[in-house]
Order: structure tokens, then sequence, then C-alpha cells
């Protein structure tokens, strides 16, 4: 059951929040392997790049790759917060206080994530392919041109197997596990510090305060390896499925340091956080909800749903 409830929760979420990550995709492929100054500049921050997405592709180019997207959370978040939601539930991440037990939260939360992320790797390596294809006035980064998700997935299969559809996943794990076990350990320990300090017994208000807080650490601390992993997956490739820019991850994060800087690490986290920002905030809002009516007869013995 928690795996089902944090997928719908997470589907839920991604409708709303998909033309951001159409957004964020963009950015982070702006002058590729390039030095500022030394290249075409089409999206000058996340608010002009909407505008121009809208200008030069229509409006429901916003919406790309939503197909792929809503699979991804289904797979990567029903995981992710179905590992969490069952290690809640079953006592292993709190103590009799019902106080989070930070570092077998950290590991297990954090293994969920990596999990969920890596069984995701096929349907976000298709997202993010489809997510940058646009106009030729405006592309930046390889554009793949693929006319959709179940035919560009054939198509990688049947020219590199199975090899091909996991290309760059290890690039999810550390993203994963710095972005899954911070959201959700913020989002609870927010809500923990509220029950301490007895600000509200509203179980929607902590719920809403926490997935804030979450969204703003996961922002911060994802963006980085969401900028390699994005890289990573839209890369050309040569027929035996090597990449052409970067033969790894670590050759990848250092090409984007010798030709972009430092800061080309946190490219595209306004972006990030105006889709996580929201995308926590609905996704963990909607799952605490959802945890809370399913188990409103039958509450877990090990812990009080906020």
């Amino acid at each position: 059951m928690e795996f089902a409830l944090g997928g719908v929760a997470a589907m839920g979420a991604c409708i709303f929040t998909n033309p951001l990550e159409v957004l964020k995709t963009r950015l982070q492929l702006q002058g590729e392997l390039k030095a500022k100054g030394q290249h075409a500049v089409h999206y000058k921050n996340v608010f002009h790049a909407g505008f121009v997405v809208v200008k030069n592709d229509g409006l429901l180019a916003l919406q790309k790759g939503l197909a792929p997207a809503l699979w991804v959370q289904l797979v990567m978040n029903g995981s992710r917060l179905g590992v969490y939601g069952f290690a809640d539930s079953a006592g292993y991440l709190r103590d009799q206080n019902g106080n989070m037990k930070f570092s077998k939260s950290v590991l297990i939360t954090g293994a969920g994530s990596v999990l969920g992320h890596y069984l995701a790797s096929p349907l976000f390596l298709v997202k993010t392919q489809l997510q940058s294809q646009a106009a030729a006035s405006i592309a930046v980064g390889h554009q793949h041109r693929l006319t959709g998700s179940v035919q560009a997935l054939k198509d990688i299969y049947t020219a590199n197997g199975i090899k091909g559809l996991f290309r760059g996943a290890g690039a999810t794990i550390p993203r994963a596990f710095v972005g899954g076990s911070s959201q959700i350990l913020c989002f609870e320990y927010t809500k923990q510090w509220l029950d301490y300090y007895q600000i509200t017994n509203n179980p929607l208000l902590k719920s809403f305060v926490g997935s804030m807080v979450g969204g703003a650490a996961i922002s911060f601390m994802m963006t980085p390896f969401d900028l390699i992993m994005t890289r990573l997956y839209n890369q050309p490739v040569e027929a035996s499925g090597k990449g052409v820019l970067y033969s790894g991850y670590l050759d990848c994060v250092s090409k984007i340091f010798k030709s972009e800087g430092l800061t080309a690490f946190f490219k595209g986290i306004g972006p990030m956080y105006l889709r996580l920002g929201p995308h926590t905030v609905l996704c963990l809002m909607f799952f605490d909800q959802l945890r809370s009516v399913a188990y409103k007869n039958f509450p877990p013995q090990s812990h009080k749903l906020h």
C-alpha cells in the first residue's frame, strides 16, 4: 500500500510541475562545455525560458515528456516513498517517543531513493531527451529527434540492449541518495520541530511547512547531481552505445568544471526550486494525507501519522 500511495501522490504532483522540469532541462543544457560568453543564450532565466518555449514551440511544449515523466514518478517515488513509509510504519525510523533516528533514516530513505531512481532510469533517459527537443532556433544540447517515448525505448533497446536503456543510470545514485534523504528528513524533522514547540496541531499545515523546507533542501542539495545526470542522459552516443561527449561520471564532472566553471553545476537551480518546491509540497502533502486516510482505522502501532 505504501508503494501505491507514494506513486499516486508523486504522479499527481508531476502533472502540475512538469513544465518547470522542461525549463530546467533546457537551462542545464544551454552552453554545454562552453565558457561563459562563448555560446548563444536562448534562455536568460526561467521566466524568459517559459516565454521563449511557448513562442517558438507552442504552449503544449511545456508538457513535453509528460507521459514518461508520470511513469518515472510512479516507479521512482513509489519505491522511494514506499520504502520510507513501510520502514516508518514498521518502527525502524523512530525511537519510543516518535522522534526520527537520524542515521537509520538517512540510510533507509537514501536506499529507497536509489532503488527507485535506478529502476526508473530508462524512463528518465527518454524523458530528458524528449524535454530537450526544441525548434532549431532555440535548441540546446544534442537533439535526439524522438517521435515518442515507447518508440524511443524500442529504438534504444534494439540498438544497444538493456545496457543502452540503463545508460547513465550510475549518475542517478548520488543524485537519488542526497536528494531523497535530504528531502524526507527535512520534511519529517520540520514536523517534529513544530510538534516539539507546539506551534500548530493542524496536520495539513504541518505537512505544508515540512514540505516547503524539504523542497528547499532537495533543490540546493540535488542541483549539481541533477545537472550531471541530465548531461549524461542527453549526450549523443556512438553505434556501440558509448557516449560521445563524456566517457563516464567523473569525466563529465571534470569537463564541466574545466569548460564552464564551478558555478555551472548550479545551472537551472531557479527552475529546480520552482519545480521541486511545489512538487515536494504537493507530493509529500498528498502522501501524508493519503497515509492518514488509509490508516485512519488501522494506524501502525509504532508511528502516529501526522
